[in-house]
């Protein structure tokens, strides 16, 4: 099953693609000798942010340079400006989703937000060189001249970048795999092959549900796991397309969480009425050949995970030096409490399912092995002293978990992460737990904040983890810090 062997048809209506059906085997550079993830990886070079970044601070550095003329022409603008100026609006970029990965990129329609975000900062600039300077002060309407300047600089460096994109997309397109079944998967697969500008090439078909039927032979249909992990292996793939929202169940669950794994863009096609309603005027939304899409992997954005990960060691490390004399105390009172064995370590399941050790004050008595892997730990346990009571209540015992944040093991925010043991068990029972896994786990989440710690329901911490993986952002990190600080402050550890 390759993209070489499902030619694109010639057809201008994109209503059903009809294709033989390619067969599942390994890719021509496999057999050379040349894996094909590296071609992957090479491929998806062109999703990075760079060029935009490039091309925004181009044209604040150009405008910064032929607008003085026109501003301040008794004034000389100083050059330490250009800095925070280019770095305040590459901040808002990335806060208004400009630098996101989309599939109908629009510069025109970037514009009013390019000019909006161009104000603030020259706004802002120039009060502050008038507080210092009279001869800085201009009329209102000067700076809303150069971000107007500055915006259609960026509006065409933009537009050139996806041009670019597009016809690097067409060129060399990644494979791509149709998740669903009906018209809607006809018609998605259909229109993948006449655009290829889109940037995938469709090599199979997902039905994990079976409910497709009889399928008329267009793509390779895949039912089972081990097909699907077997075609994203040998086919580098790069997409995958749902052309209905993932159900809750345990084959949803490990689509995604394979698509993960193989670091696979997941989008959603918006095929019925109903979401096409909701997603009528809302401006700036992304869209396959017609069909309003939305991006699935929200935590698959490498510019905004670097925004998370700089915001993690920032918080981690004023937290470590502030909290210093906390822990000092906490550590002499599990000593004198509890004897030797101040930190606990225990074996911990992270983002893609990657183990670590995580790092906690000692809260009871010391168990083997096999009983701290497989035990449930509960509030009322007999074995924890008065000092390990404290500990958890304040949730001063999750403290030296910022050295784990540090490390890069763990998030500040995030789903709260559970042993193997666990994590087989729960993943097996409840459905959609293994998705939690999405994400780099976290000391607090959205889950916690609601209550959901200790000896809760496991189903519904899935149920908020996963939402707030759909709906994360760094604002919303900010938010569930806040009031874990609230609730903390309230006693209300686990």
């Amino acid at each position: 099953m390759t993209t070489e062997s499902a030619p694109a048809p010639h057809s201008t209506r994109a209503t059903t693609a009809r294709r033989p059906a390619p067969s599942l085997h390994a890719p021509r550079r496999a057999a050379a000798g040349r894996p094909p993830v590296r071609s992957h990886r090479l491929s998806a070079r062109r999703d990075r942010p760079t060029a935009l970044v490039v091309a925004d601070a181009t044209a604040a550095v150009v405008t910064l340079a032929l607008a003085p003329a026109v501003l301040w022409p008794t004034a000389d603008l100083p050059a330490v400006s250009v800095v925070p100026l280019v770095t305040f609006q590459g901040v808002l970029h990335a806060w208004r989703g400009l630098y996101r990965h989309r599939l109908s990129p629009s510069a025109l329609a970037e514009l009013p937000t390019l000019l909006g975000l161009a104000m603030l900062p020259w706004y802002a600039l120039t009060a502050t060189f008038a507080a210092q300077d009279p001869h800085y002060g201009v009329v209102l309407a000067a700076p809303a001249l150069a971000a107007g300047g500055q915006a259609l600089l960026a509006c065409a460096g933009r537009a050139a970048v996806h041009h670019a994109r597009r016809r690097a997309a067409a060129r060399r397109p990644r494979s791509a795999l149709v998740v669903g079944h009906g018209p809607v998967a006809q018609q998605v697969t259909a229109a993948l092959y006449e655009h290829p500008e889109y940037g995938m090439r469709p090599v199979g078909q997902v039905d994990p549900d079976r409910l497709g039927g009889p399928v008329q032979a267009t793509l390779p249909v895949l039912v089972r796991p081990e097909d699907v992990s077997r075609a994203v292996i040998q086919n580098a793939v790069g997409h995958a397309v749902f052309t209905r929202p993932p159900g809750t169940g345990p084959e949803s669950a490990a689509l995604l969480g394979l698509f993960a794994r193989h670091d696979c863009r997941v989008w959603l096609v918006d095929g019925t009425p109903a979401d096409r309603a909701t997603h009528r005027g809302s401006p700036g939304k992304d869209h396959l050949w017609g069909f309003p899409v939305r991006p699935l992997d929200t935590a698959r954005r490498p510019f905004a995970l670097a925004g998370k990960r700089a915001m993690d060691v920032c918080l981690a490390a004023i937290a470590l030096v502030a909290a210093a004399p906390v822990l000092a105390v906490c550590a002499l009172a599990v000593r004198l409490s509890d004897g030797p064995g101040i930190i606990f370590r225990q074996e911990r399941i992270g983002l893609d399912g990657r183990p670590f050790v995580l790092l906690k004050f000692r809260t009871i008595s010391p168990v083997d092995e096999h009983e701290s892997a497989t035990r449930w730990s509960v509030a009322c346990d007999r074995r924890m002293s008065v000092t390990g009571s404290l500990l958890r209540r304040t949730s001063l015992d999750e403290l030296p978990q910022l050295w784990n944040v540090l490390r890069g093991d763990m998030s500040l925010v995030g789903p709260r992460p559970e042993r193997p043991y666990f994590v087989a068990k729960f993943s097996h029972v409840h459905p959609g737990y293994q998705a939690r896994h999405r994400m780099p786990v976290g000391i607090t989440g959205l889950a916690q904040i609601h209550g959901l710690r200790g000896d809760t329901s496991i189903e519904e911490r899935a149920r908020f983890d996963n939402h707030y993986i759909d709906t994360w952002s760094l604002w919303q990190d900010v938010c569930i810090l806040a009031r874990t600080a609230a609730s903390v402050l309230r006693l209300g550890g686990s």
